[in-house]
């Protein structure tokens, strides 16, 4: 059976190509145009992901994204007109595994939604040997078994894509890695925002490490190249 997406949007015409788009895929498609109905149709079919828009005429997205993250780990793909950066760190940090800006190119988004469907998978499969490695770099501790991460002993709440970001500059220590690099390691497949989403999401897991740009304890920046990940 194909997996459900429910699509929450509110405009009818970006429903219906999302609609026609992904049951052309293979993906069975539930749809709300308000928050009210997009929390109904979660609880009632469990979907295996959800496009959600931040636009809604009901109430805000972000309530939307904080009633599904409760639930479970649902992977959730914001598609938003909100192009802001202070926004997309708000909806990582709030959970959202992704974050996709209006117009966007179908191709991609459906990229997206396969590795989002990967990631969650091999959440549920991994094969005891790759969880149960343990990093240790000074105060750092992550602990692959149960995907936690602690600083100094206090623990610290990573989105899905910040973990796997931190997990890619682990385990190349010392070594700069391109942006390109970076970004296919850890989405799969290279974006069309010319790394925006990167930096953004970087930005985001360098402030949970305490990390300060000028004299950075983790991952530094390597100007014009990408970063590396320097320990203490």
């Amino acid at each position: 059976m194909s997996d459900e997406i429910l699509v929450v949007e509110d405009d009818d015409n970006i429903r219906q190509l999302l609609r026609i788009s992904l049951r052309t895929e293979g993906y069975r498609v539930s749809e709300a145009s308000s928050g009210a109905v997009a929390l109904s149709l979660f609880e009632a079919n469990a979907p295996a992901l959800v496009l959600l828009d931040l636009g809604l005429p009901d109430r805000d997205g972000m309530e939307v994204l904080a009633r599904i993250r409760a639930a479970g780990p649902t992977p959730v793909i914001v598609v938003t007109a909100r192009n802001q950066d202070e926004q997309k760190v708000r909806a990582l940090d709030a959970g959202a595994d992704d974050y996709v800006v209006k117009p966007f190119s179908m191709a991609e988004l459906f990229a997206r939604i396969r590795v989002a469907l990967r990631h969650r998978a091999r959440e549920n499969d991994a094969p005891a040997a790759d969880t149960a490695r343990v990093h240790v770099v000074g105060g750092l501790v992550i602990d692959g078994e149960t995907r936690t991460v602690t600083l100094d002993g206090a623990p610290i709440h990573l989105t899905p894509y910040e973990y796997s970001l931190l997990l890619v500059m682990v385990e190349n220590p010392g070594k700069a890695l391109t942006h390109r690099f970076i970004q296919k390691a850890v989405w799969g497949y290279p974006a069309a925002d010319e790394y925006k989403t990167l930096r953004v999401i970087m930005a985001s897991l360098r402030r949970k490490l305490g990390d300060k740009p000028a004299a950075p304890r983790f991952i530094a920046t390597e100007v014009g190249v990408g970063y590396r990940f320097i320990g203490e």
